[in-house]
């Protein structure tokens, strides 16, 4: 594996779709929460995820099972990525806009 480049330690907990874990399903798209740091990897399955269809996994679990998760690390706090396939680009945004101070 190359070298570890997440500011968040190998063991750290991450919530998974448990198809990427017992199927080997691609992951298609990445969260990093905002309000907690938390991670998050859903595989290309569109539509709501059920509570029971997520594990808890350590993110060195998660990069074990897919390297091109490490071109990730810096992704902001608050921001998502996706792909289209297992070989492409992996895209980003802010997950939603920053609300506006100018009211205060």
């Amino acid at each position: 594996m190359e070298e570890w480049k997440f500011a968040d330690p190998p063991n750290v907990a991450v919530f998974v779709d448990r198809a990427v874990v017992t199927r080997g399903d691609w992951i298609a798209y990445v969260s990093h929460d905002d309000d907690d740091g938390s991670w998050q990897f859903h595989n290309s399955e569109t539509g709501p995820v059920d509570e029971g269809d997520i594990m808890i996994v350590s993110l060195q679990n998660v990069v074990q099972r897919d390297e091109s998760i490490q071109a990730l690390a810096d992704l902001p706090e608050g921001w998502h990525a996706w792909r289209t396939s297992k070989s492409s680009s992996w895209q980003r945004a802010r997950s939603r806009p920053v609300p506006s101070n100018d009211n205060e």
